[in-house]
This record gives C-alpha cells, structure tokens and sequence, in this order.
C-alpha cells in the first residue's frame, strides 16, 4: 500500500497559476459513460480563462481560440475541479492564458490534473471591437 504522502506521477506536479473557479461536478454534468462531459470541463476552463482575461484587461474579453488541449483523466460525479490561470502572454489587443484543470478527488484529498489548454482571449470595447490592452 502506498503511503498517503508519497506523490505518484500525477499528484508530483503542482498546480501553475492562481486557483481562479472551484466547483464540483454533479450528475446533470455527466456523458454516456457515467464520466463527466468534456464539454463540461471546458466551460469551467473557459470561464476561468475569461475572469483572468477580464482582470487583466480591465474590461471585457472574448475567447477566440484554444490551442493543445489533452484530456488526461476523466472527472468523476462528486469531484471537486479546481481551475488554475496564468497570463503567459500579453499583446497589443490580445492575450494567451494558460489554464490548467485539476481534480480533488471525491471523499478524498487526493487531486490530478485531468487537462490543460492554453487561451487566446481578445480585449473587446463596448461595441465588439478589438481594443489596446492597458499596460
């Protein structure tokens, strides 16, 4: 039996960026399978991406693109996913968030990272239109 505090290979790494949305996945969420939705997984990453690019931007934001997503393990009914940000790059109107999605396995204190993508949001003024992100 292993020992609860020796780290495997997915519990070695840790978490990059700042815990941005927490929540716990419910049966509504779920696939045919009984695992929870991809689909699902990427709202909550889309969502956290947004309040990080919303912050940073100062204003609103739009997400435009998503690159070199990988589902690694599936989430389960009753885990709780935690969903890192980390503002990797910021251009003239437009800006690269990476965003990491972990899961805090149910009943347990156990977590994995179950997928990661990086971002591309765009400032947006009050007519839709690309604007300078502030310095």
């Amino acid at each position: 039996m292993q020992d609860s505090g020796t780290a495997d290979e997915t519990t070695a790494e840790t978490p990059q960026g700042d815990l941005t949305v927490r929540t716990i996945a419910m049966p509504a969420d779920t696939n045919a399978n009984g695992d929870i939705f991809g689909g699902w997984v990427l709202s909550q990453m889309d969502q956290a991406g947004g309040i990080a690019g919303v912050e940073r931007a100062r204003g609103r934001v739009v997400t435009v693109a998503l690159d070199g997503m990988t589902f690694l393990r599936p989430v389960s009914v009753g885990d709780v996913l935690c969903v890192y940000t980390r503002v990797a790059h910021v251009g003239r109107t437009s800006m690269k968030i990476e965003v990491e999605a972990w899961a805090r396995r149910f009943r347990t204190q156990h977590r994995e990272k179950v997928t990661r993508a990086t971002f591309t949001f765009v400032a947006i003024d009050d007519e839709g239109r690309p604007r300078a992100i502030a310095t």
